[in-house]
């Protein structure tokens, strides 16, 4: 028999094996889509059910509808805005005003968050000077900083964007500060013998290894970004959905105030799922289960 060609008693059981993943394979994928129908379904009936029976409540009036409104009032509300503006101007100039301040708080959080993480997790002396301030920092309400805000730079956009940069810096710099610590030792020790300066060790190893950490990170800054501009609008702002809520809240329109949310959750949704698809796309690598 020539050695090129394998015996049939040895193809059989690889091909058997082979078929054997393949079944496999398919059977997970058709059970993770079995898995996301439900779990679609079950929220879709859950916001329905939550919906219906805060209309019913209210329009029996066993909840005050003055005080609560209800889905229908709100939904009324928002499609007002939509076709004929609000008193600041157009929904969508509300919207992006809101966006872009917690855009821009958000990018300056993160890129401050992750350069100090890093930084104090890469050298000790700085941690052990700095460490003591930050945690002090990180104690104080950081909502009340935004009146301060207010003082200080005026009633525009700078006022809001500090606000979220003080909301997102924390999260991401004590994510990356615990990446930058949690990086194995033995690719650091594997870079330096192969010649890497601090420079390139933490650019190429430290760096990379803490990404998954700085990633969980943004999921939840992002809204603390909402957050923080909302709150500085609220505060005090010429326009923006915090002050959409403010001045519904001043005339006791709460179907204004609940229309504000739901228009805030929109746009807080779309943003995890820009963040989790992008995630998804840089972390392709990963495994995503076991092939037993």
């Amino acid at each position: 028999m020539s050695p090129d060609v394998m015996p049939e008693a040895q193809v059989a059981p690889a091909l058997t094996d082979s078929g054997d993943k393949t079944g496999r394979a398919h059977s997970r994928a058709r059970a993770a889509r079995r898995r996301r129908i439900v779990v679609t379904a079950a929220r879709v009936l859950l916001l329905v059910a939550v919906l219906g029976l805060w209309e019913v409540l209210s329009r029996a009036e066993i909840i005050d509808p003055f005080n609560f409104s209800m889905p229908s009032t709100i939904w009324d509300q928002i499609w007002t805005w939509v076709t004929h503006g609000t008193a600041l101007g157009s929904l969508g100039e509300q919207i992006w005003y809101t966006l872009y301040e917690a855009l821009l708080g958000w990018v300056v959080g993160v890129v401050a968050g992750v350069v100090f993480g890093i930084a104090l997790g890469r050298i000790t002396l700085l941690a052990d000077v700095l460490g003591p301030y930050i945690k002090v920092l990180n104690s104080i309400p950081r909502i009340v900083l935004a009146p301060i805000f207010v003082i200080w730079f005026g009633l525009g956009p700078a006022s809001k964007v500090a606000s979220a940069v003080v909301l997102v810096f924390f999260p991401v710099f004590f994510n990356a500060f615990q990446g930058a610590r949690e990086v194995d030792r033995n690719l650091v020790a594997n870079a330096r013998i192969l010649g890497a300066s601090d420079r390139r060790v933490t650019l190429q190893v430290v760096i990379p290894s803490a990404t998954s950490w700085i990633f969980t990170s943004l999921h939840v800054s992002f809204g603390f970004a909402l957050i923080g501009a909302i709150v500085g609008e609220y505060i005090g702002a010429t326009k923006g959905i915090g002050l959409l809520v403010a001045q519904s809240q001043g005339t006791f329109n709460a179907a204004g105030v609940y229309a504000a949310m739901v228009i805030l959750a929109v746009v807080a949704l779309l943003a995890e799922g820009l963040l989790t698809f992008a995630e998804s796309r840089i972390f392709r690598w990963k495994p995503t289960g076991s092939d037993s």
